[in-house]
C-alpha cells in the first residue's frame, strides 16, 4: 500500500467522522428539541398523534374533574350538627352565629307552646308543639330562605359566565371580569363575586376562595365553575373557551329544569288539592256544625285521631313530594 493511498484513507476517515459527528450534533441541536416538543404537544392533545391522543387527554381531564367532584361530595357529607347549622346560616345569607340561632329557636318553641296551652288544649300535645317550634319551624324557615337564595343565584349565573367570557376575549384580566360581575349583578351573585375579588386582593389562593364559596353556595352550577377554574389554573389552556362551554352546560341544565317544572306542574297542583282537602272540610264543618268538629279537640279519642291523621298526612305528603320532585 503506497503512501498516497494511506493519505486518501486517512482523509476519507476524517471526512466520515466529521460527517457523522455533524449529523449527530445537528440531530441533537435541531431535530431532538422538535421531537421532544412534538411529543409533549401530542401528550396534551394539541397536535398530531391523531384522535387517540386527544381522547386520552380529554379522558384524563374528565377523570380529574370527576375526582374533584367526589372529593367535594365527601367533604360535604362529613358534617356535624353544629357545622350543619352554621352552613345553613351561610347559605341563607344570615349573618349570625349558631348560638343565636339556638336561642331564637328555643324562644319560638316556648312561645308556641305557651299559646297552645293558653288555648286550653291537652297538655300532652304541648310536647310535639315544643319540638316543632324548636327544631322544625326554624329549620324549615332556614331551608326555605336558603333555597330561594340559591335559586336566585343560579338564575343569573350563566349570564355572569357569559360576561366573563366576553371580557376575557376582549383582553381583560380575569380579576377585572370578576369585578364587573360584582358591580353589575345584584346579590347573591354580585356579592359572591365581590368576595372572590376581595379574597384575591387579600392574597388568598383561588382554591381557598372557591372552597369557602362552596359552603355558601353548594349548587351544582357553582361546583362546576369552581372545579373548571381550579383545573384550568393548574393545566392552562383557553379559559374563555372552557367557560363558554360551561355556560352552555348551565343553560341546558336550566332548560331541562324548566321542562321538568312544566311537566310536573299538573301533579303538583293535584297534590296541593289533595293535601288541602282535610283542612278545607274541617273548616267547613266548624262553620256548619262546630260542636261536631270540636269533639276532635276536646275528647281524648279525638286527639288520638288527629295525631294519627297528621302522621298519615305527613307520610302521604313526603311520598307525593318524592314523586313530583326531580334532582338534576
Amino acid at each position: 500500500m503506497t503512501q498516497e493511498t494511506i493519505i486518501y484513507i486517512i482523509i476519507g476517515a476524517v471526512l466520515a467522522m466529521i460527517f457523522i459527528g455533524g449529523g449527530i450534533i445537528g440531530t441533537t441541536i435541531i431535530v431532538r428539541p422538535r421531537v421532544l416538543l412534538r411529543k409533549r404537544l401530542q401528550q396534551i392533545g394539541v397536535i398530531g398523534g391523531g384522535k387517540q391522543v386527544s381522547e386520552k387527554s380529554e379522558s384524563r381531564r374528565q377523570k380529574r374533574i370527576q375526582d374533584k367532584i367526589k372529593q367535594l361530595e365527601q367533604k360535604g357529607k362529613k358534617k356535624g350538627f353544629l357545622e350543619g347549622i352554621t352552613d345553613d346560616l351561610l347559605q341563607a345569607g344570615i349573618d349570625t352565629s349558631a348560638q343565636t340561632y339556638f336561642v331564637i329557636s328555643a324562644s319560638i318553641g316556648v312561645v308556641l307552646t305557651f299559646f297552645y296551652l293558653m288555648a286550653g288544649l291537652p297538655m300532652l300535645g304541648g310536647i310535639p308543639v315544643l319540638l316543632i317550634g324548636v327544631f322544625g319551624l326554624p329549620k324549615f324557615t332556614l331551608k326555605f330562605i336558603s333555597k330561594r337564595r340559591l335559586k336566585k343565584f343560579t338564575a343569573g349565573f350563566a349570564d355572569a359566565i357569559d360576561l366573563i367570557v366576553r371580557g376575557i376575549r376582549s383582553g381583560l384580566p380575569i380579576n377585572e371580569c370578576f369585578s364587573i360581575v360584582a358591580r353589575e349583578f345584584p346579590p347573591p351573585l354580585g356579592e359572591e363575586f365581590r368576595l372572590i375579588v376581595e379574597g384575591q386582593r387579600l392574597g388568598m389562593t383561588i382554591e381557598d376562595i372557591l372552597r369557602r364559596g362552596l359552603k355558601r353556595l353548594p349548587t351544582s352550577e357553582y361546583k362546576f365553575f369552581a372545579i373548571v377554574t381550579q383545573i384550568q389554573k393548574q393545566t392552562g389552556g383557553n379559559l374563555a373557551e372552557t367557560l363558554s362551554n360551561l355556560s352552555l352546560v348551565l343553560r341546558e341544565r336550566k332548560l331541562m329544569r324548566d321542562k321538568i317544572q312544566a311537566y310536573s306542574s299538573e301533579a303538583k297542583a293535584s297534590a296541593m288539592i289533595i293535601g288541602s282537602l282535610p283542612f278545607a272540610v274541617a273548616g267547613l264543618l266548624s262553620i256548619v256544625n262546630p260542636e261536631y268538629i270540636m269533639l276532635l279537640f276536646t275528647e281524648t279519642v279525638g286527639n288520638y285521631l288527629i295525631a294519627i291523621g297528621a302522621f298519615w298526612m305527613t307520610c302521604g305528603t313526603v311520598v307525593m313530594k318524592g314523586m313530583i320532585n326531580f334532582e338534576i
